[in-house]
């Protein structure tokens, strides 16, 4: 659904082994494409298994509250990890005290290339995002697209009272930011049921808990800010799935954003 580059993503991975998070180790590279026909990567297999909705299953919620603090406080670990100590400098740009900006200018871009017709309402929403930009926290490696359904899980042989996450996965978004940018893809109230446990897992939780693991501020304006701008990223994949429909790239149907919208307009009211 995005442009994306694997020179980046397999620069990250690579990175990635010599630290504690988990990552699908690399096998195989094919950078230019020269065997597949397209840039290629293969990764080892990795046990365990994927479930977008784990923190709303069945599970008592104490077993669901303890995951829910081992898996995001892997979010922390990406936020705290020296990207500059791991090289990571020479392949992602850091945007500075502008990560914002930088951040809104990229999803101009992209709305530009998949729009088919004017989205008056997104160009206001893009104008009110400029206008409220803050200044950058502080510059972390940014995952980009962090959720349950993007980790895999296993239980182990000691019978913990939850599972163990054996891979996070996805990492194609990967670059350098506000690390507030994950929060607000995480605490999005269009996806909810993804990470939040009522009552024991609220926002509110999550960001306490992300503020002590990292010693890092969350200011909620900011947080609110980057929720906007996830909504805006969400907005961009549903037009760049019509672009490809209408294209003949995709067979799957796409309803236009305009719930989106409506979420965000409400956003920037509030």
């Amino acid at each position: 659904m995005l442009d994306t580059d694997r020179r980046v993503e397999t620069a990250v991975l690579r990175a990635l082994e010599s630290t504690d998070v988990p990552s699908p180790p690399l096998r195989w590279v094919d950078l230019e494409g020269r065997r597949l026909g397209r840039p290629s990567i293969v990764m080892d297999l990795v046990p365990g298994y994927c479930d977008g909705f784990v923190l709303s299953g069945e599970t008592s919620p104490e077993e669901r509250l303890a995951l829910a603090h081992h898996l995001y406080d892997y979010l922390a670990e990406i936020h705290l990890l020296d990207w500059r100590a791991l090289g990571l400098g020479e392949v992602l740009q850091d945007p500075g005290a502008k990560a914002a900006l930088v951040a809104v200018d990229h999803w101009e871009r992209e709305l530009r290339k998949v729009a088919l017709e004017p989205q008056p309402e997104l160009a206001y929403i893009m104008a009110w995002l400029r206008q409220n930009a803050p200044d950058s926290l502080t510059t972390t490696l940014v995952h980009g697209d962090f959720k349950a359904g993007n980790v895999l899980l296993t239980r182990d042989d000691t019978e913990t009272e939850h599972p163990t996450v054996t891979a996070i996965l996805d990492w194609e978004t990967v670059h350098l930011g506000d690390p507030r940018e994950d929060l607000g893809w995480v605490t999005n109230p269009l996806r909810a049921r993804e990470h939040t446990i009522p009552g024991s897992w609220e926002p509110a939780d999550l960001i306490a808990r992300w503020q002590q693991r990292t010693g890092l501020d969350a200011d909620p304006h900011a947080i609110q800010w980057w929720r906007v701008l996830a909504n805006v990223k969400l907005a961009v994949i549903v037009l760049s799935g019509i672009n490809a429909l209408v294209d003949g790239r995709l067979d799957r149907i796409h309803q236009s954003p305009g719930a989106l919208v409506k979420l965000m307009l409400r956003m920037i009211g509030d």
